[in-house]
């Protein structure tokens, strides 16, 4: 059976993901928790400023804690809080990551005293 050209167009066109952007953040956040906006957006696929929102949202949320270290951040996620929806209640974000992410974050480097 052939399939009309139409199906393609129409299919790619409106392309769908299963996980949100948030989650896809979230998810970058939890393999390298030093990555910057620009990597981070390379992954996603969406620009530098939307990354930027969604790390403020997930900061404002209690998802992540973004620490500052001399020109990059450094983020620390906490797996703990439960997931938003309904749906996934009694769930923490921590079910999604260990499903998804392929691998723990990087320890945190232990800096020694000046």
């Amino acid at each position: 059976m052939r399939v009309p050209a139409s199906f393609f167009s129409r299919a790619f066109n409106t392309m769908w993901t299963f996980l949100t952007s948030h989650a896809q953040v979230l998810l970058c956040i939890w393999r390298n928790n030093e990555m910057t906006a620009r990597e981070i957006a390379q992954v996603v696929g969406i620009t530098e400023r939307n990354i930027q929102r969604i790390v403020s949202d997930l900061e404002e949320s209690g998802y992540i804690t973004r620490t500052r270290e001399g020109r990059r951040n450094v983020y620390e996620i906490h797996p703990e809080v439960p997931m938003r929806h309904p749906a996934q209640q009694g769930r923490s974000i921590q079910d999604l990551l260990e499903l998804l992410g392929s691998k723990p974050p990087k320890p945190p480097q232990n800096k020694r005293a000046r």
